[in-house]
Parts: structure tokens; C-alpha cells; sequence
């Protein structure tokens, strides 16, 4: 899967952002509305990304440690200072240090720092099936090929 992040995996996205001031409850009905399991948290004055809020930092550190979504705001909870990739990073480096990390998701972001796509484990999973259907489509086209001239 010799694809980079952008536009190989990701091509149009709508980023859902939110202010590290934010709630929690908040993040959940943006992440609800949106259909979508991770959060970037910016710093509302540059716009640069400061952190990431997943699913599963709410249930470990919301929930799990009885908070009240309504008053915490997302600076309490968010993984600051996150991993990201770039639009031109390979997307099976992607998966590697997603892998290794037990990362589901990670922002993409442009040198300014500024948030222009996120890329889920099911992103590249998908991408990367796509890529094997079709290496599987030539091989068995050459597997059938051959047998033909037989």
C-alpha cells in the first residue's frame, strides 16, 4: 500500500474541531452529529491542534472516573500534544505507528500545525483492502492467463 495520507487514503474531509475549552459534552454531541470517534482540540486563538479526545478517552477518562461531561472541559481529558502525520507520510507507516502505539486515530496536519484531516484505523484498513483486492484480481488474472496458453 504505497499510498500517502493525502490523497491516497483521505481526499475531501470536514474537520470537526473544538476549542481545549470546550465540554465534554460538547465533544460527544459533535462526535454524535458528526458520526465520527475522534475530536481534534485546538487552541481557539492560532487554531493550531493542542490535543485529541477519542470514544475511548471518554469512557476512560470521563465516565470511569465519574466526571461530569456537562462541566469538564476537554483540556482535562484530551491526549495533548498528539501524535500527527502529514499529508505526504505513507500510509503504511500510518498503520505501523498506529499499530505499535494502539492509536485508532491520528491527525493530519499542515506546517502551520492546523488540523486538515483525520485518519482512522479504518481508513487505511479499508484502502489497504481495496489494494489487495486488486493485487488479487491481477494475480488470478495471470493465474487464468497462463492455463489459457497452456
Amino acid at each position: 500500500m504505497q499510498r500517502n495520507i493525502i490523497p491516497g487514503i483521505v481526499r475531501e474531509q470536514e474537520i470537526v474541531a473544538l476549542d481545549k475549552s470546550s465540554s465534554v459534552h460538547d465533544a460527544v454531541q459533535a462526535m454524535s452529529n458528526h458520526r465520527i470517534a475522534a475530536i481534534a482540540v485546538t487552541d481557539n486563538a492560532t487554531g493550531k491542534l493542542v490535543g485529541i479526545v477519542s470514544e475511548r478517552d471518554m469512557t476512560h477518562r470521563v465516565l470511569a472516573c465519574g466526571l461530569n461531561p456537562q462541566s469538564t472541559p476537554l483540556s482535562d481529558v484530551m491526549t495533548e500534544n498528539p501524535t500527527t502525520l502529514r499529508s505526504g507520510d505513507d500510509a503504511l507507516d500510518a498503520v505501523e505507528l498506529m499499530l505499535v502505539r494502539n492509536f485508532r486515530h491520528l491527525p493530519v496536519v499542515n506546517e502551520s500545525g492546523i488540523v486538515i484531516a483525520m485518519v482512522s484505523m479504518r481508513d487505511l484498513l479499508k484502502a489497504a483492502l481495496i489494494d489487495l483486492k486488486i493485487d488479487l484480481d491481477v494475480i488470478q488474472e495471470a493465474a487464468f492467463a497462463s492455463e489459457e496458453s497452456d
